[in-house]
């Protein structure tokens, strides 16, 4: 099991640098192809009486602005992703959330920043990352605020048997074998049985992959505060979950494990769906 591509997206008016060094390295660890992406678009105007022909030419000034920026962006692109690994260049005139899920269908990963967290801020320049993890198909690693390297030294599962948990475990196999350690947590209000046996039988398949893996079992009913506490006890530099196993409307509305971790920005977070 290895990715063989990885696609970066860029957002066109954040930090360039960081993000490439962080992907081309991850990259070039994994032997992947990498694919940079930016997209980006201008909101249609609002027309007036008598101001439809100047609304028209300033919505199309704004896409030549960004068609521009594209190539500034592509040139810093390639001179941070540097020759460590191979790369390939898109652009896309469209919605950023609509257009990086669309490429996903290209790579067998997705790198993105979310420098604001769950709150991705301009629509129309950046994509939400919730929105990419429950469309895209593919697993997504939101890389920490201004990390331009994917240190993968200690790695959590937070670990809930759903679907989702299972996805994201299986998908995160190249990056937990680098790993130096790995942990499996998970928060029940109960820790019976089947929850041993559960945690039990994700740790005998990561050790059929070559991965050692402890674990650790917390009895609480604060699984979002409890998961937090313990990521931040364990000094983890990512974090592997299944994201929404709830409806993300209830999940935006009252909280929840995936978007408390969209919005921790300090680490890493390796994402399916």
């Amino acid at each position: 099991m290895s990715y063989k591509s990885v696609l970066v997206n860029i957002d066109i008016d954040g930090p360039i640098a960081p993000i490439v060094k962080a992907a081309s390295d991850l990259a070039a660890r994994l032997q992947a192809r990498l694919i940079g992406l930016c997209v980006a678009d201008a909101p249609m105007p609002i027309i007036i009486p008598d101001g439809a022909a100047l609304a028209g030419e300033a919505w199309q000034q704004m896409r030549n602005d960004i068609e521009s920026r594209f190539k500034d962006v592509r040139a810093s692109f390639a001179k941070s992703a540097g020759s460590s690994a191979e790369t390939e260049w898109r652009d896309v005139l469209d919605n950023p959330t609509r257009g990086l899920t669309e490429a996903a269908r290209a790579a067998d990963l997705v790198v993105m920043g979310a420098a604001e967290g769950a709150d991705s801020g301009d629509l129309y320049r950046s994509a939400d990352p919730g929105s990419v993890v429950l469309q895209a198909g593919r697993p997504v690693l939101v890389v920490a605020k201004g990390a331009d390297h994917v240190p993968v030294k200690k790695a959590v599962i937070g670990w809930k048997d759903t679907r989702e948990a299972r996805r994201a475990v299986a998908d995160a196999v190249p990056l937990l074998a680098c790993a130096e350690q790995v942990t499996i947590v998970t928060v029940a209000e109960e820790v019976g049985p089947w929850i041993r046996e559960g945690v039990a039988d994700v740790a005998a398949f990561l050790s059929r992959h070559g991965i050692e893996a402890g674990s650790e079992m917390i009895e609480s009913s604060a699984e979002s505060r409890k998961l937090a506490e313990f990521i931040s006890s364990s000094g983890a530099d990512l974090v592997v979950t299944g994201a929404y196993g709830h409806s993300r409307l209830r999940q935006w509305a009252f909280g929840g494990v995936t978007r408390s971790l969209l919005d921790e920005t300090g680490f890493h977070r390796f994402m399916s769906c």
